[in-house]
């Protein structure tokens, strides 16, 4: 018998990993990176594509003193889109309103600059000008549904921001003393206009927003009121009045004497027509301005 052993080769760690398995072992961790990279690139498009369509493509600026149709208007020019859609999405868009506006967002358009990304849509706009509004109302302790519409009101018939808490103490002690309301800018409303001059055939039209038939506030806001309407809306300061006229810009005459009311309708009569360009237009507001005053017009009205 030979002495010569025959020995067997074992495969140790080096021949193993070029076995079979090992080349299967490197082939996943190759496939793995590969998967990887594909995951990294479609990140990093998507990742692209999200910023483009945030990217500020312009403005909406909102007056204070505009209607909601005047807004839908502006909205739609500036987001491109077709006219009336931004009139539909307010009515589909499930806004976070009071119970009160029933799904009109009239009054919560707040007045501000808005910024439009390519990626905004009417839906998405109005959203943020309502939260936009629901902040500015509880910083100013205007949250109610009731103060809004005041402060609507206000927005559309003081002269100037200075006289906005004498048009709201009017407001207020007319309603404290069950009188009606008598506001040209609510009629203004109802009749999609704006204007200064108020006709008594005007006065009986058959509107919840002809505040000369209807006793109490208006249905809705008018418009769109601004910071300061809102402030005088809330906290209105003591006074007795109970009508005002504004016979030339920056003169309104505000008195708890309905005579005495009477004699500066007559003189703002008159003025209009010695200066038919002249008149008491507001110059935050689209609905009309302060024409009359409560109780008592400039087509001459009574209480």
């Amino acid at each position: 018998m030979s002495e010569v052993q025959h020995t067997v080769h074992r495969p140790g760690p080096w021949s193993s990993r070029r076995g079979p398995r090992g080349r299967r072992g490197r082939r996943g961790r190759v496939l793995l990176a590969a998967a990887l990279v594909v995951l990294l690139v479609l990140g990093g498009l998507l990742l692209a594509r999200w910023l483009l369509g945030r990217q500020a493509v312009g403005t909406l600026t909102v007056p204070e003193g505009q209607r909601a149709g005047q807004i839908y208007a502006a909205a739609d020019k500036a987001l491109k889109v077709p006219a009336g859609s931004t009139a539909r999405a307010a009515r589909s868009a499930h806004l976070t309103l009071p119970d009160d506006a029933h799904g009109n967002p009239e009054g919560y358009l707040f007045p501000a600059t808005y910024p439009l990304r390519s990626d905004t849509t009417p839906a998405s706009l109005l959203s943020y000008m309502v939260r936009t509004a629901r902040g500015h109302l509880a910083d100013r302790g205007a949250s109610s549904y009731r103060t809004v519409v005041i402060a609507s009101i206000v927005q559309a018939e003081a002269d100037r921001p200075a006289d906005m808490g004498k048009v709201a103490r009017v407001i207020t002690n007319r309603l404290d003393h069950h009188m009606p309301l008598q506001m040209d800018s609510t009629l203004n409303y109802a009749l999609g206009r704006s204007t200064l001059r108020t006709s008594h055939a005007d006065t009986r039209i058959d509107s919840p927003y002809n505040t000369y038939r209807n006793q109490g506030l208006p249905p809705t806001p008018i418009d769109s009121p601004g910071a300061d309407a809102l402030r005088a809306a809330g906290a209105p300061p003591a006074g007795d009045w109970l009508y005002f006229v504004t016979v030339t810009p920056g003169d309104t005459r505000f008195t708890a004497d309905y005579q005495r009311h009477l004699s500066n309708v007559r003189e703002f009569n008159r003025r209009q027509r010695d200066e038919p360009s002249g008149g008491a237009m507001s110059d935050g507001s689209v609905s009309g301005g302060a024409a009359s005053g409560g109780a008592g017009t400039a087509s001459g009205g009574g209480a």
